[in-house]
């Protein structure tokens, strides 16, 4: 029987390293140390290794697969609304050019780190998309030293050398709680996002920013993971305290409707005694009575931009940043002067 020829798993083995950093090795990407890139080497010449020709051939064809991992449970996909647009938007714009998206729900941004760095190794992705920008955010530097394709949606502050797609969140804040202060409000709170995201922090400042150009005094937020039992929580604590705000803005339409239905437990009159805004405009907004008044903008369109420009950083290996068009506040029942 003729011996089995020398592979990237027999040299994985001798070395004690997985199959990726032996690609990354071999094919003098960056990724691992360069002492552990001389041993595998050493050790592909000592056993005989020799590169398929055909699957050369393959590594050199593009995947015309990009990916996308998010850290947040699976459970809270379906029930996300600008996730699921923004999702939709990116498929439009690949299909349309035959390339495919790859999907995956991580547990956090270290797993979601080693997923780009296998996705790349086994050559199954030609770019990524990294959302939910941190500050600091180790996948951006970790990601840039892959040499990996990616566009960060999010700010250009926190994108670091990655080419990022994103939408003015301050502006939109501001234009918020100006129209709220124009009716008449003045103990104005938000029931934010996760404290560690760039766009959270961003809002956070501009609520600061704005709150002392309009005497506000000091901002009032409460931070949670976004779901509908935080933003039902926040809102609970928020009207029961002695200094109970007379407009609440949400960071999503999820805590949005969830604040309103707490409200009309606990026998307040929406837009009479507390009104309401949710940032994303959705279905969720619309369907509800009264609807809620919310900051709307084309999420889709956001993704498809999102998308068109990675394939062009794929492609032409290099792509500008692109600013989206800010959010436009759509008021709606929910919002009017308070009582």
């Amino acid at each position: 029987m003729p011996k089995n020829r020398p592979t990237i798993a027999d040299i994985a083995l001798r070395a004690g390293v997985s199959k990726v950093a032996v690609s990354y090795a071999l094919n003098d990407r960056p990724g691992v140390s360069p002492t552990t890139r001389a041993a595998i080497k050493a050790i592909a010449e000592e056993i005989g290794w020799q590169p398929n020709s055909a699957a050369r051939a393959l590594t050199r064809a593009r995947a015309e697969t990009v990916g996308l991992a998010l850290s947040r449970p699976a459970r809270m996909l379906g029930v996300e609304p600008f996730f699921m647009e923004l999702i939709s938007g990116i498929e439009s714009e690949l299909s349309a050019r035959g390339c495919a998206l790859l999907l995956q729900m991580v547990s956090g941004p270290r797993q979601e780190l080693e997923v780009y760095r296998r996705w790349w190794g086994e050559g199954r992705v030609d770019g990524i998309f990294l959302a939910d920008l941190r500050e600091p955010d180790p996948r951006v530097t970790g990601v840039a030293g892959l040499g990996l394709p990616a566009v960060a949606i999010g700010h250009p502050s926190a994108a670091g050398p990655l080419t990022p797609v994103w939408s003015d969140d301050a502006a939109a804040l501001r234009d918020t709680w100006s129209y709220l202060h124009a009716l008449g409000h003045r103990r104005v709170a938000r029931v934010a996002g996760l404290a560690e995201l760039t766009h959270t922090l961003l809002r956070d400042r501009a609520q600061r920013e704005i709150c002392a150009d309009l005497g506000l005094g000091a901002p009032v937020v409460v931070h949670t993971d976004y779901s509908g039992d935080e933003g039902a929580h926040a809102t609970r604590r928020l009207v029961s305290s002695p200094e109970r705000p007379t407009a609440i803005v949400y960071d999503n339409d999820i805590m949005a409707v969830a604040g309103l239905s707490v409200a009309q437990e606990m026998g307040l009159d929406v837009p009479a005694d507390l009104s309401l805004v949710a940032w994303d405009d959705s279905q969720l907004s619309q369907v509800v009575r009264p609807p809620l008044t919310a900051l709307g903008r084309d999420v889709a369109a956001y993704g498809a931009l999102a998308a068109r420009t990675l394939l062009t950083l794929v492609t032409e290996g290099a792509a500008e940043g692109r600013e989206d068009a800010t959010a436009r506040l759509v008021p709606r029942g929910s919002t009017a002067p308070p009582r």
